[in-house]
């Protein structure tokens, strides 16, 4: 995959440092950077100056992206091909300059032993989650910002035969190159200047199916995608993945009903589809910089209400043995 040689200038030294996960830069010019844990202020040798010069300097970052930012369209979202993200927001939206975020992705490219041992997960879960890869079951990711959703998901997908055709969508590249050759990135377009030329998550996960997938992979869903995308691992397409941001198993169903009713989905409906499309839900939660595997379940639907529940079966605390709830060896026995 070709790499886009993005430019930070005063910045260029959190780009090559290897445990950066984020940059931040607020209007008057103060730079942060989390290192993995947490935000703490950096201090570059060339400062930022004055709002103006933060402003330049977020206008110039999206051109080298492709993304227009002016007074016309003060917002901007790009990424690179493998995988940095950057958002930009300049004033009259913020109170002067510019507030930049830069999201970046795992440059280590930690594989699953990586990050078992880094505490991601205890290591009595590694074959769980290998044999989860090798059975193609369907996979469903969900935590907050940051938690190690995408650094997961590409540990997973790396883990994937070099037989297997993996087509994934995205709305901004994130997952980069997991040194599977057998890949196609595809990645959602704004409507041109004139109003056209937009392309949508659905239409991309619609196209996914054209493609002769032995993986669907979605970086995230967050609107009404998530209808096409659970159609589709209703047909027949195992092994898919996808991310999501919610807060424990438990609330995943209202989340995805939120995200249903955006694509028209009645919640009786949708309890059905999901119900069928996800195997296993994993968890994630950040907490004092650290990421973990909090909880893992399954969705399942209420046989009196016909609503759709979250259910976890096994939670970790990242310091004692994991909590193992009744359900648990059934699950894993199936």
């Amino acid at each position: 995959m070709r790499k886009t040689e993005l430019m930070l200038g005063p910045l260029d030294e959190l780009l090559h440092h290897p445990q950066v996960t984020d940059a931040a830069v607020t209007c008057d010019g103060r730079v942060w950077a989390d290192y993995g844990g947490g935000m703490q202020e950096f201090f570059p040798v060339i400062g930022f100056e004055s709002p103006d010069m933060v402003r330049e300097f977020a206008v110039c970052l999206c051109a080298q992206l492709g993304k227009r930012l002016d007074d016309a369209r003060p917002i901007a979202d790009a990424s690179t091909d493998d995988g940095i993200r950057v958002n930009a927001v300049i004033a009259p939206i913020v109170p002067c300059g510019a507030s930049v975020s830069i999201r970046f992705p795992d440059r280590r490219f930690s594989r699953l032993p990586a990050l078992g041992a880094s505490g991601l997960f205890p290591s009595s879960w590694m074959p769980m989650l290998h044999a989860l890869v090798e059975e193609q079951a369907t996979i469903l990711i969900t935590g907050g910002t940051g938690t190690g959703k995408t650094t997961l998901l590409r540990a997973l997908l790396a883990e994937c035969g070099a037989q297997e055709r993996i087509v994934s969508v995205e709305e901004v590249r994130e997952l980069g190159d997991f040194g599977h050759a057998n890949h196609v990135s595809l990645a959602s377009r704004e409507a041109n200047v004139e109003g056209s030329g937009a392309i949508s998550l659905a239409e991309l996960v619609r196209a996914t199916l054209r493609m002769r997938p032995d993986r669907v992979v979605l970086g995230e869903c967050r609107g009404e995608e998530i209808a096409d995308l659970l159609r589709a691992l209703n047909s027949g397409h195992h092994g898919g993945m996808a991310t999501m941001h919610a807060d424990g198993v438990r609330r995943v169903p209202a989340r995805l009903q939120t995200l249903g009713l955006l694509a028209g989905l009645r919640p009786e409906a949708l309890a059905m589809l999901a119900e069928g499309a996800f195997d296993v839900v994993v968890h994630l939660e950040r907490q004092h910089g650290v990421r973990r595997i909090a909880q893992i379940g399954t969705l399942v639907t209420d046989e009196t209400t016909g609503r759709l529940q979250g259910h976890a079966l096994c939670e970790w605390d990242g310091r004692t043995s994991p909590v193992v709830h009744s359900d648990w060896r059934l699950y894993v026995s199936r």
